[in-house]
């Protein structure tokens, strides 16, 4: 009997301890994802806030995490309404392809400080349809509960079968750099 309450205790603590959490973004943050095209003729920058995921893992490591994110295309805001409209119907078509997704988990973690982590996260970028393996670099700071996430990472528009504007008068870098800052809070039951 004893060694079956010990046995009982043991499985009660190893699970605890390795249960994972979940943290969603935080919407109530000023979450800022942007799309910057640095082309010889004209930069411009499509910013929202349209951020919406998850990670779920074990807490206080970060290896093996498993993540989800997704970007409005819809919300992306270029500070030129007929820009935008362009961007989204002629090049995006975002009627068909509303949403930018990236899946994976988290392959690689370094601790720097006791609130800092440099991951390196292995999954699926998809924009337009299209899916191509992608390996993104990200800074996350943890402060309690709350996930910061930091991350930029280049995504060249023809893997996605996004056709780049050759005319000399159309303005577009054909490799969009992409630059995310966003929270996430743990997901209380």
């Amino acid at each position: 009997m004893k060694k079956l309450i010990i046995l009982g205790l043991v499985l009660i603590l190893t699970t605890s301890v390795f249960a994972k959490v979940e943290h969603q973004v935080d919407k109530s943050k000023k979450n800022v994802v942007k799309f910057i095209s640095d082309a010889p003729v004209e930069d411009f920058e499509g910013v929202t806030s349209s951020i919406d995921g998850y990670m779920l893992g074990e807490v206080g490591n970060f290896e093996g995490t498993e993540l989800y994110f997704e970007v409005q295309l819809n919300t992306v805001d270029t500070d030129i309404g007929l820009r935008n409209r362009h961007m989204r119907e002629n090049y995006l078509h975002t009627d068909k392809y509303p949403l930018t997704t990236y899946e994976g988990k988290i392959i690689e973690s370094k601790k720097i400080d006791d609130k800092h982590y440099e991951v390196k996260a292995k999954g699926k970028f998809e924009v337009h349809g299209v899916s191509k393996e992608k390996i993104i670099e990200a800074d996350i700071y943890v402060y309690d509960n709350i996930y910061h996430v930091k991350t930029k990472f280049v995504v060249t528009l023809t893997d996605h079968k996004i056709e780049v504007p050759s005319l000399m008068l159309v303005k577009i870098d054909p490799d969009m750099d992409l630059r995310l800052d966003f929270f996430l809070k743990e997901v209380t039951k």
